[in-house]
C-alpha cells in the first residue's frame, strides 16, 4: 500500500512538473526558435530564386550559419539551442502525459510527440554543439543534401534497401500531403486561444496557418517524392535534402516564381509559429 501511494505520488508529482509554468514557457520558447529557423529559411530560398546563389544552403544549416554570422551570432545560437531544448521537454511531457484538450491523452498522439521529442532533442544538441564550436554537428551546420545523399546510399547497401528508401519516401510524401491537408482544414485552430485574439488577428493567424501549411507540406512531399525515385532508380543522388528540394522549384515551367512562393510560405510558417509562441495551449 505505501509502495503504491509513493509511486501515485511520484506521478502526480511529475505530472504537475509537465504542467508547469517553467515548462510551458519553454515551449513557447521553442516556438519562437522554430519561427526564426523557418522565416531564415524561407529568406535564404528567396535570395536563391532571385540571385541563383549557390554558396548559401536553404536549409536549417545554412539558416544556423546566418545566424552565426551576425553580431553575437553565437550568442544567439545558445538562445536559439536552449529554446529547441525547451521545446523537446514540452514533446516529451506530452509523450508521457498527454497533449492540452480532451482527446490529448491519446495513444497515437502520445507516439507523434515522442517522435518529435527525439526530433527537436537531436536537433537542440546539434545546434548546441556548433555554437560550442563543433562545426561538423549534424543538422546544426551540415548541409541536408549531403547528410540524404550519404544516408540513402548506407540504406540502398541494405537488404531490400530499395524497398526501405521507398517505404520512407512514401511516409514522407504521406506527411506532407497530412501537414498541407491539415493547413486546409484550420486543424491548427483547436491548438490556438482563437477566443482571446482580436478579429484582424484571427483573419492574419488564419492565412499564415493556411499559406504556411501548404508550403511546407508542398516542401516535405516534393522531397518525399525524390527519395522515392531514389530508390526505384537504384540512385542515392537522386534523394535531395531541403535545399536542393527548394532549389528544383526553378526547373519547373514555373521557373524562379514557384519557389518564390514556396520561400513566402516558408516565411508565412515561420511568423505562423511565433503567432503560435503567443497563443498556442500548452
Amino acid at each position: 500500500m505505501q509502495a503504491a501511494s509513493l509511486r501515485r505520488r511520484g506521478r502526480g508529482e511529475a505530472r504537475r512538473a509537465a504542467n508547469s509554468s517553467a515548462v510551458a514557457a519553454g515551449a513557447r520558447a521553442g516556438f519562437v526558435a522554430r519561427g526564426v529557423i523557418y522565416a531564415l529559411v524561407g529568406v535564404l530560398a528567396l535570395r536563391i530564386a532571385f540571385s541563383d546563389s549557390g554558396g548559401q544552403q536553404a536549409d536549417r544549416g545554412g539558416a544556423v550559419a546566418e545566424i552565426a554570422h551576425k553580431p553575437f551570432g553565437n550568442v544567439m545560437l545558445w538562445l536559439l539551442g536552449a529554446a529547441l531544448a525547451g521545446m523537446a521537454l514540452w514533446r516529451l511531457s506530452e509523450a508521457l502525459f498527454g497533449q492540452a484538450g480532451p482527446d490529448g491523452g491519446k495513444a497515437g498522439k502520445r507516439a507523434m510527440a515522442a517522435g518529435r521529442f527525439v526530433f527537436y532533442g537531436f536537433v537542440s544538441f546539434s545546434v548546441l554543439s556548433y555554437a560550442a564550436g563543433d562545426e561538423s554537428s549534424g543538422s546544426g551546420s551540415g548541409s541536408t543534401d549531403k547528410q540524404s545523399d550519404d544516408v540513402t546510399a548506407r540504406a540502398l547497401e541494405w537488404p531490400a534497401g530499395e524497398w526501405i528508401v521507398g517505404v520512407a519516401g512514401v511516409a514522407v510524401v504521406c506527411g506532407g500531403l497530412w501537414i498541407a491537408a491539415r493547413a486546409v482544414m484550420r486543424k491548427y485552430r483547436k491548438h490556438l486561444k482563437m477566443s482571446e485574439m482580436s478579429q484582424r488577428v484571427r483573419r492574419g493567424v488564419d492565412f499564415l496557418g493556411l499559406f504556411g501549411g501548404i508550403a511546407r507540406g508542398s516542401l516535405f512531399a516534393t522531397a518525399g517524392g525524390f527519395a522515392v525515385a531514389a530508390a526505384v532508380q537504384h540512385d542515392p543522388g537522386l534523394a535531395k535534402g531541403m535545399d536542393d528540394t527548394l532549389r528544383s522549384f526553378t526547373e519547373t515551367p514555373a521557373g524562379p516564381w514557384l519557389l518564390t512562393l514556396i520561400a513566402l510560405g516558408l516565411v508565412a510558417f515561420g511568423v505562423f509559429s511565433w503567432a503560435n509562441a503567443r497563443w498556442r495551449k500548452v
